[in-house]
């Protein structure tokens, strides 16, 4: 696994199974098996992309790391979930006054159990891996490759799509 700015060297989840690394400023999708690099697919990103996530329609890619899984919810064919907002964002969200106590505390429970955080709430929400085209940004802030690397990556990933991703600068 490269070194990436900010990210502990030693954290476990670089050497996962199975990661996911999205590197936005080279609109890079990176596929990791125990951190042997195995696949790289270009992206598009959010129609705003500099910048982490921080609010529903800001057209920005979040930043940090997050589970995926298969998504139940998009019309996006083939499409992956990224269960955003995680515990970091909520909590800093929360601290900003973006979101209230509750919302915080919903977020951090669905995600420590391992479950699509809630998705309608200030910071947005059904953030996808979709196809559709990676030569622009365009997307709402979603990871969107061209539809023949999705079905590639796809069939990479383990069952429901469950494995960890790191979105870097």
């Amino acid at each position: 696994m490269p070194s990436v700015d900010g990210v502990d060297p030693d954290d476990p989840r670089l050497d996962a199974g199975t990661t996911l690394v999205v590197f936005k400023g080279a609109r890079r999708l990176g596929l990791y098996a125990a951190g042997t690099r195995v696949a790289c697919y270009r992206v598009g990103l959010g129609f705003s992309p500099t910048g982490h996530k921080q609010v529903q329609g800001d057209g920005r890619t979040p930043e940090g790391w997050y589970r995926t899984s298969d998504k139940p919810w998009s019309s996006f064919e083939h499409a992956i979930a990224i269960h955003y907002p995680n515990e970091a964002d909520a909590v800093a969200a929360a601290r900003d006054g973006r979101i209230g106590g509750a919302t915080r505390d919903r977020i951090v429970a669905d995600v420590r159990a391992g479950r699509v955080p809630p998705q309608n709430t200030k910071l947005g929400g059904a953030v996808l891996i979709h196809g559709g085209g990676s030569s622009v940004d365009w997307t709402l802030g979603c990871v969107a490759l061209d539809d023949v690397d999705l079905l590639a990556l796809r069939e990479a990933l383990p069952k429901r799509m469950r494995t960890n991703l790191l979105v870097v600068r």
